[in-house]
């Protein structure tokens, strides 16, 4: 069982408006190639903490994999077939467009239409997780010590607006400075833009954040960027990779960590 949600840190908000597929993000307050309102509980960049820690969500802060999971297999079903293990593992950290693909080439039905299989498969996904999500291990733990800290943080998924949105109502509406999300940038994961972004938005360097990822995608995604990746393994066992510390989940995980990362001495 994961962890039940439980109010976190309130935080400096950075109200970042929905946008289409292709579209640049934005904010209420400030352009993204500007920079955000000063706080005076930001850390200064010379601190030991991180100048920001940028969360992945599915399969990182909630077991959200168990959801697609069904989603998929009831789709495969709906299509005649079942979705093998092996193409289910490959789709994990890949974008919508990608994993439709997968699943279409794995029922033997390349035909398909990728994005009538998305639709069917956001509107199932936005039921599941209306029942609820349930927190990883160490993860509520760890974004509240993050929050305490006064650390900005930036929540940078794959998963569209609609679904990021209900997700909100676990980790809580005001426990990202920014969101970033996979129909909000022109390229996904494992390209750098995601956290590039996340980044800008928060005005700080990316070579002084953290990323926290799950998947390979995602950890590619965030060293080609320039974070320091801690990983999380969920589903899907990743490789020793140089620039990437290992983690079984976030309950071993703690500011000192996150400023070792950076090379820095424990805070």
């Amino acid at each position: 069982m994961g962890e039940k949600a439980a109010p976190v840190a309130p935080a400096r908000v950075i109200r970042i408006t929905p946008a289409g597929p292709g579209s640049l993000l934005r904010t209420s307050g400030w352009q993204n190639r500007g920079q955000p309102p000063s706080d005076p509980r930001r850390p200064p960049l010379s601190s030991k903490h991180p100048a920001a820690v940028l969360f992945d969500m599915d399969g990182t802060l909630v077991d959200s994999e168990k959801l697609w999971d069904v989603a998929l297999q009831e789709l495969a079903a709906v299509y005649g077939g079942t979705l093998s293990d092996t193409a289910r593992k490959s789709m994990i950290g890949t974008s919508m467009a990608a994993s439709m693909r997968i699943l279409h080439d794995d029922l033997g039905q390349p035909e398909r239409d990728p994005q009538a299989s998305a639709e069917w498969i956001n509107a199932r996904i936005l039921e599941l997780f209306r029942t609820g999500l349930q927190w990883r291990p160490g993860a509520l733990a760890l974004l509240r010590a993050v929050r305490a800290a006064g650390i900005p943080t930036a929540l940078v998924t794959s998963s569209v607006r609609p679904l990021v949105e209900v997700a909100m109502d676990t980790l809580g509406r005001d426990s990202f400075d920014a969101v970033v999300c996979g129909d909000e940038v022109d390229s996904v994961k494992p390209h750098p833009e995601p956290y590039l972004a996340a980044a800008r938005l928060l005005g700080v360097p990316i070579a002084r954040c953290v990323a926290i990822e799950d998947s390979a995608t995602g950890v590619a995604s965030a060293l080609a960027a320039g974070a320091a990746v801690l990983a999380v393994p969920a589903e899907v066992p990743l490789p020793p990779t140089d620039g990437v510390h290992l983690l079984e989940s976030l309950s071993g995980a703690d500011l000192e960590l996150l400023a070792a990362l950076l090379g820095e001495p424990p805070v």
